[in-house]
């Protein structure tokens, strides 16, 4: 017996199968974002960097940050940090510089480029958001209610890390 049937009896079958639904929803809404991005980047003739990268940049806004700092604070998910960064100083859309105090540390900012890309993102999200909201797509608590619910998961899911062997 699969552990998915096992504690698919023990909690009831329509719970265990909500849960999958809901854990394989959330990764396709991601990808789904990636490509939203990617589309909006076609359409505007920005092909230097990909949606990923964008998302960086959108998450890092005006703040200046270490790469360590990107995951701990949130703005980047990925496992090769270093790659998207290294490709976004060549390209011209984020400055880096050795702290002064740990030379093994590098500070990241955007650039004038990068906050152009930052402001791109930051008018689509805000096309998206008014347009949800317009035609019903969420009522008005909706995205406060799925960020609370989805907030309640990252904490039960840091929980198990931390305090679960």
């Amino acid at each position: 017996m699969s552990i998915i049937s096992s504690v698919g009896r023990a909690q009831g079958p329509g719970q265990m199968t909500s849960y999958l639904d809901t854990l394989a929803m959330v990764e396709r809404l991601h990808r789904l974002l990636l490509d939203v991005i990617k589309d909006e980047f076609e359409r505007t003739g920005l092909l230097e960097i990909n949606a990923v990268q964008a998302l960086l940049l959108f998450n890092i806004g005006d703040n200046e940050v270490t790469a360590g700092e990107l995951k701990s604070r949130g703005y980047y998910q990925g496992s090769n940090v270093s790659y998207n960064l290294k490709k976004l100083v060549e390209a011209g859309y984020m400055h880096h510089q050795r702290s002064e105090v740990d030379r093994r540390s590098v500070r990241v900012r955007l650039t004038r480029k990068g906050h152009d890309v930052r402001q791109l993102m930051e008018a689509l999200f805000a096309r998206h958001a008014e347009g949800m909201t317009r035609t019903g797509v969420v009522g008005p608590e909706g995205f406060s209610d799925v960020l609370h619910t989805l907030r309640r998961v990252e904490r039960y899911w840091t929980d198990q890390i931390r305090y679960i062997y």
